[in-house]
């Protein structure tokens, strides 16, 4: 078809198919009530036509704009900078994509932000929403309750530990903080310290307790607050040396502040692991595998997350519903696990 050419229309694709134009519409719809040769048929003239739904007619009907909005609570010049972002981004849009779903990626840094997500989220563009590196004092979980959107969280929900049905999905943070800090004892370290991420975040709070459950009261001059940057891992390397020079290892609450703290233990002269061993978080690739020495640490499927995030939404979206599990909806929280991977650092 030629650019000038008028777009087929549904009559026309029920004159094709010799079927009604009611039949054309459920079919197009996804409605039941149409015997398998006929939606066929229909299908088959859809595609010989090159027929694209009106998608303003089609929500009238279906009362779904196949659209998801993504948040991210962070700036982006973070989002764009940090590769958890675009993994977890690439399994949500895999996800959105299999099932013809549009991603609609909102950000957020000030609270003018805010108030512009809400307008957005509050004038029905989108059928749900996805929300992750939420920060404790961030406004956002009420502005989308107000909305009335169903949501998937991603990361444990601070503000009620995942009961009362909110929806989340999160990988098990402190189970995995707690096998870095074994593996290190394992290997004859005594003076371990931690980097954390940002502590107004569930996930470092989570691993900086699983750094104390297996530490068991650790001297506080062994654990300085990082912000998943490699400008921060470096920084706190580098108080930690000077409160503690005789530290043998450390743990990064991620895999940025792990090479941050590689750059800064080569400063002072530092051989890993022979003087000091570190082990990270996330096992992000090629991150871990390209720092000197490649980087052990605790592997989290962020991608994957991703996916199930989506694959939440859309099957509660589906069902007609967002989070009642008294309709079969499933847990409200699901953890991921983690596995240790070990490389020449630790």
């Amino acid at each position: 078809m030629s650019e000038s050419a008028p777009r087929p229309t549904l009559e026309a694709v029920a004159a094709r198919a010799g079927v009604s134009r009611a039949t054309v519409s459920r079919v197009v719809n996804g409605s039941d009530g149409v015997r398998e040769p006929l939606a066929e048929r229909v299908r088959r003239a859809v595609d010989e036509l090159g027929y694209v739904p009106n998608q303003a007619a089609r929500s009238l009907v279906t009362r779904r704009h196949d659209a998801v909005a993504v948040i991210v609570a962070e700036p982006e010049t973070r989002v764009f900078a940090d590769p958890f972002f675009a993994r977890q981004l690439r399994g949500i849009s895999k996800e959105l994509t299999a099932h013809d779903n549009q991603l609609v990626l909102l950000l957020t840094e000030d609270r003018d932000d805010h108030a512009r997500v809400a307008r957005y989220l509050a004038g029905g563009h989108v059928d749900g929403a996805l929300v992750f590196s939420l920060h404790i004092d961030d406004p956002l979980p009420g502005l989308i309750q107000r909305a009335g959107l169903p949501t998937v969280f991603g990361g444990r929900p601070h503000w009620n530990g995942g009961e009362d049905g909110v929806r989340y999905v999160d990988t098990d943070n402190r189970g995995g903080a707690r096998d870095a800090v074994r593996h290190l004892l394992g290997l004859g370290r005594r003076r371990i310290a931690h980097i954390t991420g940002a502590l107004d975040q569930t996930s470092a709070v989570d691993r900086l307790d699983g750094f104390r459950d297996v530490m068991a009261d650790p001297d506080p001059a062994l654990v300085e607050e990082g912000d998943f940057t490699a400008a921060s891992g470096e920084r706190a390397m580098r108080e930690l040396l000077g409160r503690r020079p005789d530290l043998d290892a450390v743990f990064a609450g991620n895999d940025l502040m792990a090479a941050g703290a590689l750059r800064a233990l080569r400063e002072h002269g530092r051989r890993v692991p022979d003087d000091v061993a570190v082990v990270g978080f996330d096992d992000m690739l090629p991150i871990a595998e390209q720092t000197e020495p490649p980087l052990t640490t605790v592997r989290q499927d962020i991608e994957e997350m991703g996916r199930l995030m989506a694959r939440l939404l859309l099957r509660d979206l589906d069902r007609g519903a967002t989070t009642d599990e008294s309709e079969g909806a499933g847990p409200a929280g699901v953890v991921l696990p983690v596995t240790l991977v070990r490389r020449d650092s630790a």
